[in-house]
């Protein structure tokens, strides 16, 4: 549909079809070849266009779709140029209609800007409640029924339009920086106080608007449609009924009014989300004038010493003298140690320079952990034997009790959850663990479930119940209610004691 935008002669082609969109306008549908070629001038183009030009354009805005061409059989022609050029006629297709009037919404797009209107909101709850009262009257006409919807649906559309083009500029805002600060810094302060005067009432307005909605649902909002309806007074150009398609958009656009400010799926309103945008862009907008107050309070910065930096070392004369600033610069002179002190320090007389004094030997353990090397007795070896005892005793006292606890929870065969009765923390802890290891095993063929323990010695076997039994499965920090599972836990004594009975 847009492909007239794109070829080397966009230009031109734009030009020809905003032509048939102005006359369009003056409810003039079709325009002869010397009519086009006159009206470029109206649409701003004032480049020479020679016929042959003219004519290709016309042509390729036919093979698009977006022209048709017709023959004026009444009117009379005096010569046969005058037949050929006033013969035929082009008008606008639907598709050339839609296209225009897409190219006027790009543009107008470009031209505006968006806008958080707190009048919007009020004429909403306006007509809302206006609404409300003609429905209520039983003289009231369906004409006024129909204007005063269309006016709601108006002002839903603009403001929709316009916060999402307030939000787009909103966080181009925030993402740009400009090299006049003092410009960038009137402009955020302003947006700032427009946002928060938006910000306040809010919460009442919409709040006015929901019980607005409430009210004419209460009437019946089919009951409303089809009122106004009958008020649009709708042709029927063709042999469709116009009043189905009318009646389904005017649905939509009522669930867009109920996404806006009263969901049906206790979702959150929209309004309340452009409530939250504006309340984080006021935040962002004040710690970037707080940061740019800081900058502007400091007399430089990092990245101005740096680039200071950079033009010093450019004009260094020698890398001797490149390497005195690097060091001055960044600290990486040699270190003095002048707490160090020479072995027999009488040698050395108190007025002779460091220079010309003998070196004095500097440990490396001086630069890597910032102590000198002391020479003291070598620490006593800790005997860890009597370490290990204990934790070998401790690991065999851990090993005796898990023992106890498996074997409290081994069961005889199978049998219900509820069997089981009562159990201490760690034996009911670790009755969870199987179980949860269980459930989360696929099923076999016979509905079984089976899992292990990671060592391998304890196994359990899961049966979910096909009653609705409840389990309660007492412990000394509470009671247990759950499915009452069939369960077989056993550990590895009693599968070979099985086995071998098998």
């Amino acid at each position: 549909m847009f492909v007239f935008t794109t070829t080397e002669r966009a230009d031109l082609h734009t030009a020809a079809l905003c032509a048939f969109g102005e006359a369009n306008e003056r409810l003039e549908t079709a325009l002869t070849f010397d009519d086009v070629h006159s009206r470029l001038r109206s649409v701003g183009w004032f480049e020479p266009v020679s016929d042959e030009e003219l004519d290709a354009t016309l042509s390729r805005l036919r093979q698009w779709g977006l022209v048709d061409v017709v023959q004026n059989h009444a009117a009379h022609y005096t010569t046969a140029e005058d037949y050929e050029r006033k013969n035929l006629q082009y008008l606008l297709t639907k598709r050339g209609e839609a296209a225009y009037e897409g190219v006027q919404h790009a543009l107008s797009v470009l031209a505006s800007s968006g806008a958080l209107q707190t009048a919007v909101l009020d004429a909403i709850a306006e007509r809302l409640g206006e609404l409300h009262s003609l429905m209520s009257s039983e003289v009231a006409s369906n004409r006024r029924i129909y204007t005063t919807l269309m006016e709601l649906e108006g002002h839903l559309d603009a403001l929709r339009t316009n916060t999402k083009q307030f939000n787009s500029e909103l966080q181009r805002l925030l993402r740009v920086d400009q090299p006049d600060l003092t410009t960038f810094q009137e402009v955020k302060r302003a947006t700032v106080g427009y946002l928060q005067e938006f910000v306040t009432n809010l919460d009442q307005r919409r709040h006015t608007i929901q019980e607005a909605v409430g009210l004419v649902e209460e009437l019946g909002v089919d009951a409303l449609h089809r009122r106004a309806v009958a008020g649009a007074e709708l042709p029927k150009l063709s042999t469709a009924d116009p009043e189905a398609e009318w009646l389904r958009h005017r649905a939509a656009k009522w669930s867009g009014l109920r996404g806006w400010f009263r969901p049906v799926d206790d979702a959150v309103p929209r309004v309340d989300e452009l409530q939250d945008i504006a309340r984080r862009a006021i935040v962002q907008l004040l710690r970037a004038l707080d940061r740019m107050s800081d900058v502007r309070r400091r007399s430089t910065s990092a990245a101005a010493d740096f680039r200071a930096l950079a033009r010093w070392f450019a004009a260094s004369g020698s890398e001797d003298e490149a390497h005195r600033l690097f060091n001055a610069a960044f600290g990486m002179w040699p270190a003095r140690h002048a707490h160090l002190a020479h072995d027999d320090g009488e040698l050395i007389s108190s007025g002779e320079s460091w220079a010309q004094a003998p070196p004095v030997p500097v440990s490396p353990l001086l630069r890597s952990s910032g102590r000198t090397e002391r020479i003291a007795r070598t620490g006593q070896v800790r005997d860890v034997e009597e370490v290990r005892r204990l934790r070998r005793e401790q690991a065999r006292q851990e090993r005796a009790e898990m023992e106890v606890a498996w074997r409290q929870l081994a069961t005889p065969g199978p049998i219900r959850l509820s069997g089981i009765g009562e159990l201490d923390h760690d034996g009911f802890h670790r009755l969870l663990e199987l179980i949860g290891r269980a459930l989360s095993a696929r099923e076999d063929s016979s509905g079984v479930r089976r899992a292990m323990t990671s060592d391998g010695r304890v196994e359990i076997l899961l049966r979910s119940p096909h009653d609705a039994a409840t389990a309660t499965v007492r412990t000394p920090r509470g009671v247990f209610n759950g499915p009452d599972f069939v369960i077989d836990i056993r550990t590895t004594s009693s599968r070979s004691r099985a086995e071998e009975a098998q």
